[in-house]
């Protein structure tokens, strides 16, 4: 059988390690599929649902808020601050969490801390759409 093999890793841990028929990721420019012997490839990624086949024809869902994806013929490794698990997914701390940086964006004092808000509150909305597309293909 055709796979390659995935690792996906955050700065604390190895999130997912395991041999894969095909991996989907949210690529800066939009979203990218990877076969086996796929050409190799560096580049960033955006926050969002890493989709990965399994070679037993399972899925695993990871989520990574953002990072750097590369792409080797036999490999795929995904690194990234914060990833974490689909099946690890909190939708009420992910909700609370957005409503504070909600909260954060409206009394933003500076374009620093503006600009801060919007970026952890894109995140937060990524990690929300990945828990739905997680929770509706359980």
């Amino acid at each position: 059988m055709n796979t390659i093999r995935v690792d996906v890793v955050s700065a604390e841990e190895s999130i997912y390690s395991g041999d894969a028929r095909f991996v989907a990721l949210p690529g800066e420019a939009g979203e990218l599929g990877i076969y086996p012997r796929h050409t190799p490839l560096i580049t960033r990624i955006k926050a969002g649902s890493v989709r990965i086949e399994t070679a037993d024809g399972g899925e695993e869902f990871v989520f990574v808020a953002g990072g750097i994806l590369e792409v080797q013929p036999d490999s795929v490794t995904v690194l990234s601050d914060t990833a974490i698990r689909g099946a690890d997914l909190d939708e009420e701390k992910a909700n609370a969490a957005r409503q504070a940086a909600q909260e954060a964006v409206r009394n933003a004092k500076s374009e620093v801390d503006l600009a801060t808000a919007q970026a952890e509150l894109a995140v937060l909305a990524a990690q929300l759409s990945a828990l739905r597309k997680y929770r509706g293909k359980k």
